[in-house]
């Protein structure tokens, strides 16, 4: 297996930004939140499981997920949540992996939100990188973004890993309040760690 720096940080904190600058300097990349979009959009993998376990009206006419149903129905039902999670979190992993196995770059970067929360990739990643920003441009980065109203971010938020809790377990740290020239410049320094400790 290639050497793997798993990326993770709160809704909003910039991880795909992060991703995307170190694919540019020639890492491999594994997003599992796109793994998880390629399951359950029209033709996925996922969407038999999930058409049986919540029924048609979780399917969007195209055949894809219904995204803005199960969102609301995962959110007040928790029940729902570990059903759903328990048809996706497998096949993503069993994805991730393959992925990371065919990587043929230096080193590979593995994008998980959820990284400390699940626990599932700790075997596979040998440093932990946190994208960090203040739980203020979160809130405005994601509601920017994706049109949620700031309570569902808070709820969203409210459901990862403390701001603090993740810092604490981070191998590195990547601090992006300051815009995009800064957070390349920590990127171009971390590349440069991560290329010497993947020499064999």
């Amino acid at each position: 297996m290639p050497f793997c720096v798993g990326i993770t940080g709160g809704i909003g904190s910039g991880k795909s930004s992060a991703a995307e600058m170190f694919a540019a300097l020639g890492a491999a990349v594994v997003d599992t939140d796109a793994i998880a979009r390629e399951l359950t959009q029209p033709g996925g993998g996922a969407l038999t499981a999930i058409r049986d376990a919540f029924g048609a009206e979780c399917i969007a006419p195209d055949g894809g997920l219904e995204r803005a149903a199960m969102r609301r129905l995962v959110f007040r039902d928790p029940a729902a949540k570990a059903r759903l999670e328990a048809i996706l979190h497998p096949l993503i992993r069993a994805e991730s992996r393959a992925r990371l196995a065919a990587a043929r770059e230096p080193y590979v970067i593995v994008v998980v939100p959820l990284l400390f929360e699940t626990g599932a990739y700790e075997d596979i990643v040998d440093r932990v990188l946190v994208v960090d920003c203040s739980e203020d441009e979160q809130i405005r980065r994601t509601i920017g973004r994706s049109g949620l109203q700031e309570e569902e971010v808070r709820a969203i938020m409210a459901a990862q890993l403390p701001r603090a809790a993740r810092l604490e377990r981070a191998d590195d740290v990547l601090h992006n309040d300051k815009g995009m020239e800064a957070l390349r410049e920590q990127v171009l320094e971390l590349h440069a760690k991560y290329l010497t400790l993947a020499r064999p």
